[in-house]
């Protein structure tokens, strides 16, 4: 088995470099790529691979000859979506599909596991009730509409013959994850305020909606199991990974701040606020329990815990470094 992983020095991808190993065997060949090929401690070696340059992607999958990728790379924030669309449409959708048809045109036998996002469900999650692969993709914002649209490619390319899974994660966090996502944010700045460097006041946004959260590892494995499996399921097939429930971000928020030892006030900034915010998502994760036979494991309280002490010590670690 041979397995090419796009994105590779991304957040998910440091952590699935872990698990892919563990569940497919020792005996495995990876080959790491991302857009920049820069080393990379979770991987090692990194070759470059600019998913949106068609030739270089046809030249790597014909080179390589992988029996299955795993395609990570994308704009991982919803906000740099939203600023840069054309860049979004680009990565999300042509990189994707130069990944297809490199597969179709030299290795078509190799299987695509494609990480799209719960996101694309949008405005159907209204009704609050956990969201199945059948349910209505109906995107509301960039990022989601073009995961929406590549997801769609990628089923009419399995109707011609590419053999693909389509994963459809939700909200995930944990150590590595950049502020720029809700749980590192809170995380960055409770350090900051504990180390003395910011005053006692924490900025928020909404805090009233729900979302579907897990821990990145359980993510992870869910991807790795879909590569093991994925002989076993049909072209084009559709997995949620979700744990089903949800929890409001103020809930997060006030267990973050119980760790504190320190009295932080709340204050919502209205730059934070987004109009197109719904009010709760939530994913069915039946299939990947009978397809792949995942289920989370690892508690979320546990997991933003985690994440809060990876920034006290990032804030460290700057701290020291800003005085030698």
């Amino acid at each position: 088995m041979k397995v090419l992983v796009t994105g590779a020095a991304g957040f998910v991808g440091t952590y699935l470099a872990a698990v892919l190993p563990q569940v497919l065997g020792a005996r495995i060949a990876l080959i790491a790529t991302s857009h920049t090929g820069q080393p990379h401690h979770g991987w090692g070696r990194i070759e470059p691979l600019d998913v949106t340059d068609e030739a270089a992607v046809r030249k790597a999958i014909g080179h390589h000859q992988p029996t299955h990728i795993v395609h990570l790379a994308g704009i991982a924030a919803s906000v740099r979506a939203a600023d840069d669309p054309k860049m979004a449409w680009t990565v999300h959708v042509d990189g994707t599909l130069n990944i297809a048809r490199a597969i179709l045109e030299s290795v078509p036998d190799c299987v695509l596991v494609h990480v799209g996002s719960g996101l694309v469900y949008g405005a159907t999650a209204k009704d609050g009730q956990p969201l199945d692969e059948t349910a209505l993709l109906t995107p509301v914002d960039q990022y989601a509409v073009t995961k929406a649209a590549a997801d769609l490619a990628l089923g009419a390319l399995a109707m011609q013959g590419l053999r693909c899974v389509r994963l459809r994660p939700f909200n995930h966090t944990g150590p590595g994850q950049p502020a720029s996502f809700v749980v590192p944010n809170f995380a960055a700045q409770i350090a900051r305020i504990e180390a003395g460097l910011a005053p006692p006041i924490i900025k928020v946004g909404n805090l009233d909606v729900e979302r579907d959260f897990l821990d990145v590892r359980d993510v992870v494995m869910a991807y790795s199991l879909a590569v093991r499996e994925a002989g076993h399921i049909a072209p084009g097939s559709i997995i949620n990974v979700a744990s089903g429930k949800t929890r409001s971000i103020r809930n997060i928020l006030d267990r973050l701040l119980r760790l504190s030892s320190k009295t932080i006030a709340v204050e919502q900034d209205p730059a934070l606020i987004r109009s197109n915010d719904l009010p709760r998502i939530a994913g069915d994760a039946g299939v990947a329990r009978r397809l792949l036979g995942w289920e989370p494991r690892y508690p979320f309280e546990d997991t933003i815990a985690a994440v809060l002490d990876d920034w006290r010590a990032k804030t460290e670690a700057a701290s020291v470094a800003s005085l030698s």
